[in-house]
């Protein structure tokens, strides 16, 4: 039987960059040698490469997505994309890869574009039965009104870049005169900001995938981070929070996020496996905080991990996704 050659696409231009490789080459040793061909390609800008293991440097030819080694030229028959931020979650590579007739992994570019801009994305579920926080979308150039903001949002309240993760630039403002800082923070990592109420709870975070015509829910787990909250070192840090699976909750409150999961899911257009993010509180329905298209897969994070705990490896994870797509 003929190998598929997968090019394993990581790396990228965002802050996310370092977690994008370790998670390839978990993704890379999981996956079954005798049904696949992969090669590891780095992208920087426009530098497209793979390392080989004797440190020599290969380009890839982006005319015809190939890579020639010791004189073999070896055409990609698929994209598995594990690259956060840009230009993998974004759109911009499944853009290329569209026009280049390639099969890949993630989210088709209209809901990557969609689901990396947390605005629109919120606006997108809304009317769906879904919670969400009150918010402010703020541009470069905006006047902001620091009393206007507090007395519309209350303290404390988050601010976010709009198009950025792992919570990369990301501020839980507790006075006023945090709020015009953490703006700034912020819009170092996105050209627009959004400003949230903030809704004190539990965090929970729920997998998902569709595939062959078959939905999986995945185990809820729940984050505890030993910080305020899940910033980027409580995410990559070991032993900086705590993230249970399955999460201590009741059968209705399992429901309720399962459903507001696929809801997003569909009016998000999602595909392949996605990860969705929620706040539990004390009382009233759980909030929707974000959708991560291209969730992390290193050896720390969550998806991982529910995988395994409803009994499925990551290289099985990933021949659902990649049987699934190349059909499609």
């Amino acid at each position: 039987m003929k190998r598929l050659n997968i090019a394993l696409l990581t790396g990228g231009d965002s802050s996310e960059r370092e977690i994008a490789i370790q998670s390839a080459g978990q993704i890379a040793a999981a996956l079954d040698t005798e049904k696949y061909d992969v090669t590891i390609v780095d992208l920087h800008g426009r530098d497209w490469h793979h390392t080989s293991p004797d440190g020599r440097v290969w380009q890839v030819d982006k005319n015809d997505f190939s890579i020639t080694i010791e004189g073999r030229k070896r055409c990609f028959d698929y994209a598995l994309i594990i690259i956060h931020g840009t230009p993998g979650e974004n759109g911009r590579l499944q853009g290329y890869l569209d026009m280049m007739g390639v099969p890949y992994s993630s989210c088709s570019m209209t809901s990557s574009v969609l689901t990396f801009d947390k605005v629109t994305t919120k606006r997108t579920v809304a009317g769906r039965g879904i919670r969400l926080a009150r918010d402010l979308f703020v541009q470069r150039g905006d006047r902001i009104d620091t009393e206007a903001v507090i007395r519309e949002l209350g303290l404390p309240l988050f601010v976010k870049p709009n198009a950025s993760g792992s919570s990369f630039g990301v501020t839980k403002v507790k006075s006023p005169d945090e709020l015009l800082p953490a703006v700034e923070r912020a819009f170092a990592e996105s050209d627009g900001v959004l400003i949230e109420e903030f809704i004190p709870g539990r965090e929970m975070a729920c997998g998902m995938l569709v595939a062959s015509g078959r939905e999986y829910l995945f185990p809820i787990t729940e984050i505890v981070p030993g910080k305020e909250f899940f910033d980027y070192e409580a995410k990559y840090t070991a032993g900086a929070s705590e993230e249970l699976t399955p999460a201590d909750i009741t059968p209705e409150v399992q429901a309720e996020l399962n459903r507001m999961t696929r809801e997003a899911y569909r009016a998000c257009r999602c595909s392949g496996v996605v990860r969705v993010d929620f706040i539990v509180p004390p009382t009233g329905s759980p909030c929707m905080i974000e959708i991560n298209s291209i969730p992390g897969m290193s050896a720390g994070s969550i998806v991982p991990k529910q995988a395994r705990c409803m009994g499925m490896s990551l290289g099985e994870l990933y021949d659902l996704i990649i049987a699934d797509t190349c059909r499609k």
